[in-house]
């Protein structure tokens, strides 16, 4: 049987803290949860993206890098600072050819190769230092092939000031597309309010960019 390639988790507080949130509770205990990432594959479709290797950002133990392999993507590196996130991801997808899971703070992943897709729902909000949000944009930047798609969720201005007791960072479209720079083009932006479990509304800014040609 295939399986995904699970790396080494890294030290450090970040990770023991979210390794803390995803033993501890089940996944329709945290704010964050869905059943189905529905709206992430509908700005997908929205995009018209489809390609070889796609990347889900704070993949954490979603359900959508293994339904980006059943539809037709070879490879989706599913990355989060939680090994225990992404260990029951694995475990829950069956461990499907195609799958690579990769224990790393985003700002310290090295990526192999370039992707057609950089998903993120919920990470970059939690990137509240100036010089982090530069350093996301200059990885985004690299890692995304011209023509490729960014897909971001953050909270919205009049969101959530904080999450799983971490401050957070809010955004509309256009602070997005300010932090990410000239080599992205915004291309549709979204307003989608997530309602928790415990029927909370969390209003949510979405962004789809565009990697821009590398100009000579």
């Amino acid at each position: 049987m295939s399986e995904s390639r699970l790396s080494r988790p890294e030290a450090g507080s970040a990770a023991s803290h979210w390794d803390a949130v995803f033993t501890r509770t089940a996944p329709d205990e945290v704010s964050w949860f869905e059943a189905d990432p529905s709206t992430s594959l509908e700005r997908i479709d929205a995009a018209g993206i489809t390609g070889d290797i796609a990347v889900d950002i704070g993949a954490g133990r979603s359900p959508l890098a293994a339904l980006l392999l059943q539809r037709g993507w070879s490879q989706v590196i599913a990355v989060d600072i939680s090994a225990a996130a992404l260990q029951q991801l694995a475990d829950q997808a069956g461990h499907p050819a195609g799958l690579t899971c990769v224990v790393s703070d985003v700002l310290a992943w090295a990526p192999e190769r370039q992707v057609s897709l950089w998903h993120d729902r919920a990470v970059f909000h939690f990137l509240v230092d100036p010089g982090d949000q530069a350093a996301y944009a200059a990885l985004a930047a690299r890692t995304v092939e011209p023509g490729g798609i960014v897909i971001m969720a953050t909270f919205a201005p009049d969101g959530p000031v904080q999450c799983s007791g971490l401050p957070t960072a809010r955004h509309d479209a256009d602070s997005i597309s300010a932090v990410l720079g000239p080599a992205f083009a915004l291309v549709d932006e979204r307003r989608i309010e997530h309602r928790t479990p415990w029927g909370a509304i969390q209003p949510f800014t979405w962004a789809t960019l565009r990697r821009l040609p590398i100009r000579a």
